[in-house]
């Protein structure tokens, strides 16, 4: 994808949106979400029947039928979201991984809405990167209990965040239209969540803010602070509107990563790392 076309991306994604959004009579709706879960090898076993789903945007942000079983482990993290591990390490200099081969800067990717100060503990930390596939559960749920300090929405353009790209666009995630929360655990130590768009993804969603909107119309960054939200391991905290990524950096020697999870499969309630003593 040239720069060119990758400019379209943005308006590709608000139509495609639109399409997904719209509630068509149920005998198309059935035909729209039935090709869509086959083609794409939907497992529906936790969810409720395609055509319960009224518009594909619907099917997309689909609810688990059931509450996922979370460890009782308070040191444990878990996964927030069904997704492949493209990438987990150590970031080594302020630099880490998008995949084998492709870095990126973490202050570029977190911009300078941060202090240096307050990017400094996780620059030679440890990170791991979530990509929620098509088929996935779009979902993505609070890894551990944690407390939000500030969100920053970086408009940007929609690249597909998919194993071919990732491994084709340099800096795809700085690209990349993105929402970074800053936040702390119960122990004041700090990370970030990284909530990276994509093609035909574009909107994300917050459980603890509607102010905030992307794929639209605005270039400016948007900061948000904070003051007393504070989330559960295993809440809901928001949604993707197709497959995308999330990305997390650790403060440095806060946590140990699980080993050996790089190009596998997890999904959200999985132990991914545990927070040291």
């Amino acid at each position: 994808m040239t720069l060119f076309k990758a400019a379209w991306t943005n308006s590709i994604s608000r139509a495609f949106g639109k399409f997904a959004s719209t509630e068509f009579p149920p005998f198309l709706q059935h035909l729209i979400n039935t090709a869509y879960v086959k083609l794409m090898g939907v497992d529906m076993r936790a969810f409720e029947e395609p055509d319960h789903y009224k518009s594909l945007n619907a099917l997309f942000t689909r609810k688990l039928l059931y509450p996922r079983e979370i460890t009782k482990d308070p040191n444990a993290i878990v996964a927030p979201a069904d997704s492949y591990v493209t990438a987990e390490g150590e970031v080594r200099n302020a630099v880490a991984l998008q995949i084998k081969g492709f870095s990126y800067s973490v202050r570029e990717l977190l911009t300078n809405r941060f202090e240096p100060d307050a990017v400094a503990p996780v620059e030679n930390g440890k990170y791991i990167n979530f990509y929620l596939a098509p088929n996935d559960y779009h979902r993505y749920h609070v890894p551990m209990d944690m407390k939000v300090l500030r969100a920053v929405h970086v408009p940007g353009l929609l690249y597909p965040v998919n194993f071919k790209y990732l491994r084709k666009v340099p800096k795809l995630f700085i690209k990349n239209e993105r929402v970074i929360l800053e936040c702390i655990d119960s122990a004041n130590r700090l990370f970030f969540m990284v909530l990276v768009g994509a093609l035909n993804v574009g909107k994300m969603t917050l459980s603890f803010d509607e102010r905030i909107r992307t794929n639209s119309d605005t270039r400016q960054i948007q900061v948000y602070d904070y003051e007393n939200v504070t989330l559960k391991r295993g809440e809901e905290l928001g949604m993707f509107m197709m497959g995308s990524t999330i990305v997390m950096l650790f403060e440095e020697g806060s946590v140990d990563l699980v080993e050996n999870l790089e190009g596998r499969k997890v999904r959200f309630g999985d132990v991914v790392a545990n927070r040291k003593s």
